[in-house]
């Protein structure tokens, strides 16, 4: 049976989708069985390490901690298999309409297309993942008030 390019491209979409779908797991099971670092659980504290950590403010130890923990996440190559997961679902839904298409004959429409949005949403993802993982983790240099500064 020829499957022609859009059948091939389906199914190497789903087939990396499932393989990705993997490596997600794996990377969520390994982030659920460690210890939360105690700002992990505040409400916006990712947002504000992260902050503090690019304009080069003091941080405390648990702040530093934190963020060379976000870092450390953002570094893993299992990192990046969230947005690949969701960039393969979305190519897998426009090539797997166009693949219908084929077959039944007929155009493609806006709704053909609508896959591209988590495509796109993917790339941001990833972008994100890679400006915290170019962060540097700051050297502590503690200060009598207990505030450490980054010393590099």
């Amino acid at each position: 049976m020829d499957l022609g390019l859009w059948g091939y491209l389906t199914t190497l979409a789903a087939a990396m989708a499932l393989l990705f779908a993997t490596c997600v797991f794996v990377f969520v099971r390994r982030m659920e069985d460690r210890t939360p670092a105690p700002l992990g659980e505040v409400v916006g504290a990712h947002k504000a390490v992260l902050a503090k950590l690019r304009k080069r403010e003091p941080m405390s130890q648990d702040e530093v901690d934190y963020a060379a923990e976000l870092i450390s996440d953002a570094r893993s190559p299992l990192a990046y298999a969230i947005p690949a997961a969701l960039f393969t679902m979305g190519f897998f839904y426009v090539v797997g309409c166009l693949f219908v298409l084929h077959i039944e004959g007929g155009s493609p429409s806006f709704r053909t297309f609508i896959g591209g949005i988590p495509m796109l949403t993917s790339m941001n993802i990833a972008a994100q993942l890679r400006r915290v993982a170019r962060l540097k983790v700051p050297q502590a240099a503690t200060i009598s008030s207990g505030e450490v500064v980054a010393a590099g």
